[in-house]
């Protein structure tokens, strides 16, 4: 019994890594001049980091996207990797750091339910559920009390709207990548085959937005860090807990972002949180803590 919940526990944290790493991505894009736009910074981020990540898989990754099991689910995963990043930046630039991060990975776990219950059919665990809805519930508590945009109302609603569609693209390439691993895939393989169809996706973005961001050695160096730190490292970290853990469970765990991302906009950046909100980012660790700490089911076995 303690060989098989090894793996899992360390799937759990490897997530947990990877959530604190991409707490920061806010923060460190909010140091960024006014001119580069988040489209830039979310095509920058996604291409580079995604090109690093086939690079390093390469052989493995073209096997992943040679084989029609596994293709048709490292496409569907691209498109999610596309959409994310610019939804994603865009949300956080309109209706501020915490409130863009709290949106976009608080709905995460709600529609990676809604895509296990479409393919799958797939009944949740009483702790998943239990989890979620309290990490869902700060969430809630978190938005409310958050205050980090500074524009006007619809300013902040076009926000949130944009942190949805980054919520259900986040959703759609956890859920892709983890159909693609159970068919057999090793989990580099998936990573960088994915990642690479959605690096050249975004890579006309980059070349249509991105010239700003090469006006100053410190915006080089703030995009070479979300690149590697956020994107690289941070989805190699993902790519281990996606062999053990179901999208439903791993995007639950990833709400630990949102946490992060809200102390350093609070702390950092310098937007401001009421007692509600503070008492949403208690909830959303105590959640996570919880589901990250507890053994997990291993995913069934590979499905067409």
């Amino acid at each position: 019994m303690t060989s098989t919940a090894t793996p899992r526990s360390s799937g759990a944290w490897a997530l947990v890594l990877a959530s604190l790493l991409w707490g920061t991505t806010g923060t460190a894009a909010s140091f960024l001049p006014s001119g580069v736009s988040p489209l830039a910074i979310g095509a920058s981020t996604m291409t580079v980091g995604g090109a690093l990540l086939f690079a390093v898989f390469a052989r493995r990754a073209l096997s992943a996207i040679r084989s029609a099991q596994s293709r048709r689910w490292l496409l569907l995963g691209a498109v999610g990797v596309f959409v994310y990043p610019l939804a994603f930046y865009s949300s956080m630039n309109l209706a501020g750091v915490a409130i863009g991060n709290v949106v976009s990975l608080g709905t995460g776990p709600v529609f990676a339910a809604l895509l296990e219950w479409a393919f799958e059919r797939h009944r949740l665990s009483l702790l998943w559920l239990g989890c979620t809805a309290v990490a869902i519930l700060g969430v809630v508590l978190l938005a409310v009390g958050g205050h980090g945009a500074t524009g006007a109302a619809e300013n902040v609603l076009a926000g949130i709207l944009l942190g949805l569609l980054a919520g259900f693209s986040y959703a759609l390439y956890t859920y892709a990548s983890s159909r693609a691993i159970r068919t057999g895939q090793p989990a580099g393989a998936v990573m960088g085959g994915m990642f690479g169809l959605g690096a050249i996706a975004l890579l006309p973005v980059l070349l249509l937005t991105g010239a700003p961001l090469l006006q100053s050695a410190s915006s080089v160096g703030i995009a070479a860090y979300l690149a590697i730190g956020p994107m690289f490292v941070a989805y190699v970290l993902f790519g281990v807990g996606m062999r053990t853990l179901r999208s439903s469970t791993a995007t639950t765990i990833t709400l630990l972002e949102p946490f992060v991302a809200t102390l350093l906009a609070v702390f950092v950046v310098g937007e401001r949180l009421d007692g509600v909100g503070w008492i949403g980012l208690i909830l959303i660790l105590v959640a996570v803590t919880v589901l990250a700490t507890a053994r997990h089911p291993r995913p069934s076995a590979a499905q067409p």
